[in-house]
């Protein structure tokens, strides 16, 4: 079985410009744990999932072990929070993106995710056009009702 067959389209997703707040905002309002981020032309610059918002929010290890003190007043933490909102998304995306072509069997997507530790893959086609997207749950889901008969 393709990608092609279990991939999900349209797919949701934000330009690189797009706020911390604006993301977290699509995110929620279409029930999605992530997007593809977009650059200005339309190519996939990379992506972003909710593991992302909440990880901007909080610091980096290495600024943490140079001043440890910074981080100990958590209400001072939450003013920090409003001036993030106001940030782009591609302050914080993951950048190097994982995808998969729309024509690979969804096994080889199934391992590309659990050897990445992902819970999406854009999918791909045509030079790298944006075609879908795929989760754990459309790969799961099919193995499961094709293999094992489940409804």
């Amino acid at each position: 079985m393709k990608v092609r067959e279990v991939m999900r389209t349209p797919v949701i997703t934000v330009s690189a410009g797009t706020t911390y707040e604006e993301t977290a905002r699509i995110l929620h309002a279409h029930g999605v744990s992530g997007a593809p981020v977009l650059d200005a032309e339309g190519r996939l610059a990379g992506i972003v999932s909710e593991k992302d918002l909440f990880r901007a929010m909080f610091p980096r290890y290495e600024d943490y072990l140079h001043e440890p003190e910074a981080y100990h007043d958590q209400e001072d933490r939450e003013d920090e929070i409003e001036a993030l909102r106001r940030e782009p998304v591609e302050k914080f995306m993951t950048q190097h993106v994982i995808t998969v072509n729309a024509n690979a069997c969804i096994l080889r997507a199934g391992g590309l995710m659990l050897a990445h530790g992902l819970h999406r893959l854009p999918v791909t086609e045509n030079g790298g056009t944006l075609a879908g997207i795929v989760t754990r749950e459309d790969i799961y889901g099919t193995i499961l009702k094709k293999h094992l008969g489940w409804s």
